[in-house]
């Protein structure tokens, strides 16, 4: 029997983020102990995006990632030993500092990847803004993606592109999924008789998940009794507010964040829960946390055709798929509404496959099967 692996997992990666939680905990499930050397230095996706514009060049943000990197390093020093130091998403910073600590104890060093912070700037574009910014980025992740021993990531599909974009040879990627954490998102019963049908979507306002399609959806099914509750924000909340109320419509709400109890609640209310529909390369390579969590709680999952998305999920099985387009959106969901036996199938099919495939369980076991080759080679 192998002995328990002990890792250390590193970084200034966003703690509370669904991929680094579904990560950890997934390790931890499946026996692993995981030490955590964490010192947080972005506050969300929007601080980032906010250094990327120019907050980089004022000395108050080298002040702030000169305290955050002290305290990691004295956080460091108090780690035993260990197997093997991963770092989480985001690291392109951090692997530089990883590298040079597992030199010293003469460990292996795994990355998550996860997503390109090159490619999040590029398609929200910042090369615009600054153009030199973006280009030090991807310097930056090119020469990022060389450092660790073994990189991580959550699809083929981002794997090609970051082997085309940087030049990685693709045998360096192990996959593991990105899943969902069914501590808290799990089954259980749905009222009887909540009407009117009822469609969800919850998440970030962002170009990637295309919430201006479920707008368009709406206004398409605006005489038909379905009603549309968005979850969530982000910077295109207000325009999406803005096309709800230039057009009238009656069946679309906007709800701000809640607990994740209280968004699970939600979702097992729905009739559908929706994924993503936005056409950027990261959302057709991506299947999105949104979409796991929805098979978690055992709701039909309606989201946007793609690549990556096929590769993990059965069309009309576990999953349904829709084109890209306000108006397949709205077919998708006339054709759902109609077909209760079908929606019947994909939530129970779309469990089935999350419990066996995507669950922390499985998710742990994947991840400690990558650390075990890295550790033996």
């Amino acid at each position: 029997m192998n002995k328990p692996l002990r890792v250390c997992y590193f970084g200034t990666y966003r703690a509370t983020y669904s991929r680094n939680v579904n990560m950890i905990e997934g390790l931890r499930r499946v026996g692993v102990e995981v030490i955590e050397c964490h010192a947080p230095l972005w506050q969300g996706i929007e601080d980032r995006v906010a250094a990327t514009k120019g907050g980089w060049k004022r000395p108050a943000f080298w002040g702030r990632v000169a305290r955050t990197y002290v305290q990691l390093l004295a956080k460091f020093r108090q780690v035993k030993d260990f197997d093997v130091l991963v770092v989480g998403y985001p690291g392109q910073f951090d692997v530089f500092l990883a590298r040079l600590l597992v030199w010293v104890r003469r460990k292996p060093l795994v990355w998550d990847v996860f997503m390109s912070i090159y490619l999040i700037a590029w398609e929200r574009g910042l090369d615009h803004q600054s153009r030199f910014t973006v280009e030090a980025l991807r310097r930056l992740e090119w020469l990022a993606l060389r450092v660790p021993d073994l990189l991580v990531q959550d699809t083929a599909d981002y794997v090609a592109w970051l082997a085309k974009t940087h030049g990685i040879p693709p045998a360096r990627f192990r996959l593991v999924p990105t899943g969902a954490d069914d501590r808290v998102f799990r089954p259980g019963t749905r009222p009887d008789n909540l009407a009117p049908f009822r469609v969800i979507y919850f998440g970030t306002f962002i170009p990637n998940h295309g919430v201006g399609k479920i707008i368009e959806a709406a206004r398409h099914l605006s005489a038909e009794p379905i009603q549309f509750a968005l979850i969530g924000d982000g910077p295109e909340r207000a325009a999406a507010e803005a096309s709800a109320r230039a057009w009238g419509l009656e069946n679309v709400a906007f709800l701000g964040w809640m607990e994740q109890e209280d968004l699970a609640r939600h979702v097992r209310e729905a009739d559908i829960c929706l994924g993503a529909f936005g056409e950027t390369p990261q959302s057709l390579m991506t299947v999105q946390n949104k979409i796991f969590t929805g098979l978690a709680l055992g709701v039909p999952v309606l989201t946007g055709d793609g690549p990556a998305v096929r590769g993990a999920l059965r069309h009309g099985v576990q999953v349904y798929l829709c084109e890209r387009t306000g108006a397949g959106l709205a077919e998708a969901l006339q054709t759902l509404r109609a077909d209760a036996p079908l929606r019947e199938r994909l939530a129970r099919e779309g469990y089935e496959i999350f419990r066996t495939q995507f669950a922390l369980q499985p998710l742990g076991e994947a991840f400690e099967k990558i650390l075990r080759e890295v550790i033996s080679h």
